[in-house]
C-alpha cells in the first residue's frame, strides 16, 4: 500500500484554508493511488496557534472544520493534527479521517515546555495510544515529541502498531536535522518500529519550519528524505509494513540552509500578513545589503524600496555602493539626505545641548531621523520596513530605539555577524550581488566622523563567540574566559548583553536560526540586580 506524506504550509487561524489545502493534497495522493495521508502537528489550526488555544470559540470553530472535512474527504484515509477540548481539559491532537466520519483520535503524550515551546500552558497530556489498520497493516500514531522521549513509541508498539505515523511542527534551527535522525533512531531502537516523519513547512512569526519530512526503516536506515523549506507531496510505498527505498533529498550546506529559512521567514511574514511591499534603508554596508538580497530572493525585485539617507557623516563610497547594489538588484531606489532634518533638530535643541559635547545624543537623532522617513514611506504605501540589525549588535544594544530598530521585521535579528560575512559570500555565489568592497570595508554606523564599530566593541570574530557562550549556552563570565578570552572583554560584553535586555523586548519579530534567539526561546527580566559580570 502507499501511504502519502502531506509537507504542507499552514497559516495559524486560517481553518478554511488549512482544511482546503489538506483536502487538496488528499485528492492529489488518491489520485495516485495512496490510501492514507498523514499531515502535520496541528495542519488545521496552523502552529503555534498560543493563546487562540485558550478561546472557547475557537475549538467549536476547529471541529466544525474537522468534522466538514471527515465528509468532504476522497477515498483516502487521513491523519490530520488539530486541538480538542473534552471536560474543559485541553489536547493537542491528531484524528483518522475515514468513510466521512471521525473514526479515531490520539492526543499527544509529551508536551514540550522549554526553547520556543509553551504546550503546558495550553494542553493536557494523553495518556492511552491510538493504533488503526489500513489494508491488514497496523498503524500507529504519535505526534512530534512524543518521540524525542521514551514511552509513547514503545505504548504503540506494544498494542500491536507496525509503523508509526508521527506528525510534527518542529522548527528549524542550524543542523536541526541530525537531532531529529538521532532522536527517531533512539525511539526505533526501543519500540523497534518503522517511523513516517511529516513536517511541517513554512514561516509563522519569528519560528521558520523547514518539512524536511523522512522515512526510516525498522533498523534506522533512512529511505525517505524530502526537500527543506517547500511544499512536497511523498508517496511511501510499503511491503507488509516494510517502507521501500525512495528518493533521498540532499541536505543543503549550513549557510544554504540559514539563506533559504531567512527567505522563506521574509516570504511568509509579508504573504500571511497581506503586506504589499517592503522598504528597507540601505546604507552600503553588508548588513542592508544583504537584508536587500534576502528581500527581493523571497519577493521579487518589484515589492521592494531601498532608500539611501545620507548625512554629512556619509562616506562618499556608502552613496555609490548602495546605488550599484540598488542597480544590481533593480529595486526601486531612492536618496533622501537628512542633513537639513538634523540640524533642524540640533536648532531646537540647542538651548537644551549648550556647551555640551557631540555623543551618542547626536547619533541616535540621526538613526531616529532616519527610521521616521522609512517609517513614513511605509504608512504611504503599505510596505513594511525591514530592520538590518543582525544579532550581535542587538545583543549588546549597538542600535538605537526607534531608530534602526523602527520596523516591522528584522531579518538579520538572529544571524551574528560573521554568519552575515558567510551568507553574502554564499549569495554571491549564486550570482554576484554584493560588491565585494562592501564585504571588504569595515562596518560603521557612519553617525560620526571616521566612526567604526571596532571604535566600541571587539573584533566580530571574538565577540561572536562570547555571545554564542552566553547567549545560547548559558556560560558564566568566568568559564568563559578560562576558555581562552580575555576577562575583561568577557565581562564588558556580558555586561552590555544583560543591561540591554529592555532595547531587545522592544525589537521587532525576526527570523530564528540558532537554537537560541532573542524572541521565545531567551526570556529574561528587563529589570533585575543579578550582575555576573561582576562575580
Amino acid at each position: 500500500m502507499k501511504v502519502a506524506i502531506a509537507q504542507i504550509n499552514c497559516t495559524v487561524g486560517d481553518l478554511d484554508g488549512n482544511a482546503a489545502k489538506v483536502l487538496d493534497y488528499a485528492r492529489r495522493a488518491a489520485a495516485l493511488g495512496a490510501e492514507l495521508l498523514v499531515a502535520p502537528e496541528l495542519a488545521l489550526t496552523g502552529y503555534p496557534p498560543e493563546d487562540l488555544l485558550l478561546r472557547e470559540g475557537f475549538y467549536h470553530a476547529c471541529d466544525a472544520v474537522l468534522y466538514r472535512m471527515a465528509r468532504e474527504a476522497p477515498e483516502i484515509t487521513l491523519v490530520v493534527g488539530h486541538p480538542r477540548q473534552e471536560g474543559g481539559r485541553r489536547y493537542n491532537a491528531a484524528s483518522v479521517l475515514r468513510n466521512g466520519k471521525v473514526a479515531r483520535t490520539y492526543d499527544k503524550q509529551k508536551l514540550p515546555n522549554h526553547s520556543v515551546f509553551d504546550e503546558v500552558r495550553y494542553f493536557t497530556p494523553g495518556a492511552a495510544p491510538c493504533v488503526f489498520e489500513q489494508s491488514g497493516i497496523k498503524f500507529g500514531v504519535n505526534i512530534c515529541a512524543d518521540i524525542w522521549e521514551e514511552g509513547a513509541p514503545t505504548c504503540s508498539s506494544q498494542d500491536g502498531a507496525e509503523v508509526l505515523l508521527v506528525l510534527n511542527a518542529s522548527p528549524y534551527h542550524m543542523e536541526k536535522q541530525s537531532s531529529r535522525y538521532e532522536a527517531v533512531r533512539d525511539r526505533i531502537g526501543e519500540c523497534g518500529l518503522p517511523m513516517i516523519y511529516a513536517n511541517m513547512v513554512g514561516g509563522q512569526d519569528e519560528l521558520i519550519f523547514d518539512g524536511a519530512s523522512f522515512v526510516m526503516d525498522n533498523r534506522g536506515g533512512l529511505v525517505h528524505q524530502l526537500p527543506l523549506f517547500e511544499e512536497c507531496l511523498r508517496l511511501v510505498e510499503l511491503e507488509g509494513g516494510v517502507p521501500r527505498q525512495g528518493a533521498i533529498v540532499p541536505q543543503p550546506a549550513v549557510d544554504e540552509s540559514v539563506y533559504r529559512a531567512l527567505c522563506l521567514g521574509v516570504k511568509d511574514y509579508l504573504e500571511k500578513n497581506d503586506f504589499p511591499g517592503v522598504v528597507i534603508g540601505l546604507s552600503g554596508g553588508i548588513d542592508s545589503a544583504l537584508t536587500l538580497a534576502v528581500a527581493v530572493d523571497a519577493l521579487g525585485a518589484e515589492r521592494v524600496q531601498a532608500v539611501m539617507m545620507p548625512s554629512q557623516f556619509t562616506a562618499d563610497i556608502s552613496l555609490q555602493d548602495a546605488e550599484e547594489i540598488a542597480a544590481i538588484h533593480g529595486v526601486r531606489y531612492s536618496t533622501l539626505p537628512i542633513k537639513g532634518a538634523f540640524d533642524a533638530v540640533l536648532n531646537l535643541l540647542a538651548d537644551e545641548f549648550k556647551r555640551l559635547p557631540f555623543d551618542t545624543a547626536e547619533e541616535n537623532i540621526q538613526a531616529r531621523i532616519r527610521g521616521m522617513l522609512l517609517m513614513a514611506l511605509s504608512n504611504k504605501y503599505g510596505s513594511i520596513v525591514l530592520t538590518t540589525g543582525n544579532k550581535s549588535e542587538m545583543a549588546v544594544g549597538y542600535a538605537t530605539l526607534y531608530g534602526d530598530m523602527a520596523g516591522g521585521f528584522a531579518v538579520l535579528k538572529d544571524v551574528p555577524k560573521t554568519l552575515v560575512y558567510r551568507l553574502a559570500h554564499y549569495r554571491n555565489r549564486l550570482g554576484r550581488v554584493i560588491p565585494e568592497r562592501v564585504i571588504r570595508r569595515a562596518p560603521s554606523a557612519e553617525l560620526r566622523a571616521n566612526q567604526t564599530d571596532q571604535d566600541l566593541l571587539p573584533p566580530y570574530e571574538i565577540l561572536d563567540q562570547i555571545l554564542e557562550a552566553y547567549v545560547e549556552h548559558d556560560i558564566c563570565p568566568a568559564e568563559i574566559a578560562a576558555l581562552g578570552f580575555d576577562e575583561q572583554i568577557v565581562r564588558r560584553v556580558v555586561r552590555l548583553i544583560d543591561l540591554n535586555e529592555y532595547k531587545r523586548r522592544q525589537a521587532p519579530v525576526g527570523v530564528r536560526i540558532t537554537h537560541r534567539g532573542f524572541g521565545k526561546d531567551r526570556r529574561y527580566p528587563i529589570t533585575s540586580k543579578y550582575r555576573p559580570w561582576l562575580e
